[in-house]
């Protein structure tokens, strides 16, 4: 059951202007295919002695986290040029992969559909804000038709610095001139959920990979398993309610 604590601090947000969204985990479930292809490179340059990495490693170590930060992460002693080239080649990897089985594996996270239209429905202003290349921004935004419904893509390298600093989500609210008193952002990561507290803003964490408590830990105000859950339209509806309406943005 939803404590008032949860729906106050969303209803705090009066009038709602803007909702911001990650994308990978948070619009779609990809993680697996990150998983795949990670555990597929690593291996071929025999990392933890060519054993393959377990999913659990990859939620702890790697899920969430910007290229630049994993490369220090992952290996401390390569040089910044081969581990670019790694990371490249594992976004290209991921691409193909999507691509491939997008049609089975590629479904937009249960209630998206739902949520964007009543986003829409109520003039909400809207912006993805990713660590992900923008290469893989726009193919999975794509591929979940989702081209016209965000005014705004901000990319974690594009900005000064990456979450889990907050550059990015600051960033997207610069660019559509809102306030963090009148936004809130749904990711899946800990270094997404910190880099929204950090810039000002409750978060809806997303439990669709990462454990439940990894998120309350890292500061979500609220998690849910996907769209549909009640205590999240619970919650937008005493929004609404605190305010009369919600405000539309014109």
């Amino acid at each position: 059951m939803m404590s008032s604590i949860t729906c106050s601090s969303l209803a705090s947000l009066a009038p709602l202007e803007a909702i911001l969204f990650d994308i990978d985990g948070t619009l779609a479930d990809s993680d697996p295919i990150h998983y795949y292809a990670f555990r597929e490179m690593l291996q071929e340059v025999a990392f933890n002695g060519g054993d393959p990495i377990s999913e659990e490693f990859f939620i702890k170590n790697i899920s969430g986290k910007h290229n630049e930060e994993l490369a220090h992460v992952l290996f401390p002693d390569w040089d910044l040029e081969r581990a670019r080239k790694f990371f490249d080649d594992k976004e290209a990897m991921f691409r193909r992969q999507v691509l491939l089985l997008a049609a089975e594996q590629m479904e937009a996270v249960d209630g998206l559909g739902e949520l964007c239209r009543w986003v829409e429905d109520n003039g909400l202003r809207r912006a993805a804000v990713t660590n992900a290349p923008r290469a893989n921004a726009d193919l999975l935004i794509s591929l979940l038709g989702l081209d016209k419904f965000f005014e705004l893509v901000v990319i974690g390298s594009e900005c000064e610095r990456p979450k889990p600093f907050p550059d990015p989500y600051l960033n997207a609210l610069q660019g559509l001139g809102i306030s963090a008193d009148h936004a809130f952002i749904f990711e899946d990561s800990v270094s997404g959920i910190k880099a929204g507290v950090a810039a000002g803003m409750p978060v809806v964490g997303l439990a669709t990979r990462n454990p439940e408590s990894m998120l309350t830990d890292a500061g979500a105000t609220m998690v849910i398993k996907d769209f549909t859950e009640s205590k999240l339209w619970t919650a937008l509806k005493e929004l609404a309610q605190n305010t009369g309406e919600i405000k539309v943005i014109t």
